[in-house]
């Protein structure tokens, strides 16, 4: 089993009352390390409309390389505009995923627009900076994953790798939607795409977790790392329906693949739970795994899907199934 420190908050916008965008939620971390900081990229909201519906933009802040746990800068505007009237990332783009390729920096996000039957849809997107991850610019006004007559439900929930010269995309794919006593809920799985060049997809559907709660478990946020030949995933799962508190709430689970095809589930060995009061005392979850200096990180979001901001934990234990 692994054993995190966890460090402590990081970040809740809630304590920034000048980013009027930026009012409530950091949600679906995800970082690229420079020479002198740590640029952490997530999503926020600002208050909803008065029809009670939200947007989200993607913004960062840049921590100290020497010391993680201090936040030097806070973004002052959206690191990426909303799309136009009538495109799919017209009201929302989260959650976030960053990637350095040749010279630019990508963030393949999920963007989404409101529906009539069911609460909302959403798809892949893709954009890219050229000025160190400061500003993105979309690279067309579509999608480059959306649902297909195989996959006819949402994708979202965006985490990209590259492993031997080939692009890995996990998301989450919307199973079916099912009518709850006061609203709709999605149940989405943990599913991947592949690429020779991070733009056109391959695809094949299959649901890669094993459903542990019931088949109505949802699965999201899947982190892939590469360490002692082996592949390691670290992912959020909850319930279908009450999961807004501390019972069905995310949790941080944990697979293995030799192949990056065939996982087994093993949520013991993830390490990393909730605390017994505080901010991430309901969830932890959206789990971002990543190197610095010697030293292994995972920065997380807490209570109420990412409302209490985001922390920051560094692994205790490095056993050998584990190793760099």
């Amino acid at each position: 089993m692994l054993q995190w420190e966890k460090l402590g908050k990081l970040f809740d916008p809630r304590d920034h009352k000048d980013h009027p965008w930026m009012r409530e939620f950091a949600q679906s971390p995800s970082t690229l390390v420079f020479d002198d900081i740590i640029r952490v990229y997530f999503c926020s909201r600002p208050a909803p409309d008065e029809k009670g519906e939200y947007k989200s933009y993607i913004a960062f802040i840049d921590l100290d390389r020497k010391n993680p746990s201090r936040v030097l800068r806070i973004c002052d505007k959206p690191a990426l505009d909303l799309g136009g009237f009538g495109t799919f990332d017209e009201f929302g783009t989260n959650p976030v995923s960053v990637i350095r390729h040749e010279n630019h920096i990508r963030a393949y996000y999920a963007g989404w627009t409101r529906c009539e039957s069911v609460r909302f849809n959403a798809a892949i997107g893709v954009a890219i900076s050229n000025n160190n991850g400061e500003s993105f610019e979309r690279i067309g006004e579509g999608p480059v994953l959306s649902y297909t007559p195989y996959e006819p439900y949402l994708l979202g929930s965006p985490r990209i790798r590259r492993f031997n010269d080939t692009w890995y995309l996990w998301y989450a794919g919307g199973k079916r939607w099912i009518k709850t006593a006061s609203r709709t809920e999605p149940i989405i799985k943990i599913r991947v795409a592949t690429s020779s060049d991070g733009l056109n997809w391959r695809r094949d559907g299959a649901d890669l977790i094993e459903d542990r709660l019931d088949e109505d478990e949802c699965q999201a946020g899947a982190d892939v790392i590469a360490r002692a030949g082996r592949f390691h995933m670290f992912y959020s799962y909850r319930k279908s329906q009450n999961y807004k508190g501390k019972d069905g709430g995310y949790r941080i689970g944990y697979a293995v693949s030799d192949d990056l095809v065939k996982w087994k589930r093993n949520d013991e060995l993830a390490g990393l739970g909730v605390s017994a009061d505080g901010w991430d005392s309901e969830m932890a979850n959206y789990g971002h795994v990543f190197s610095l200096d010697g030293e292994t990180y995972m920065i997380y979001q807490g209570n109420e899907m990412g409302r209490t901001g985001i922390g920051l934990a560094r692994l205790q234990n490095c056993p050998d199934w584990f190793k760099p």
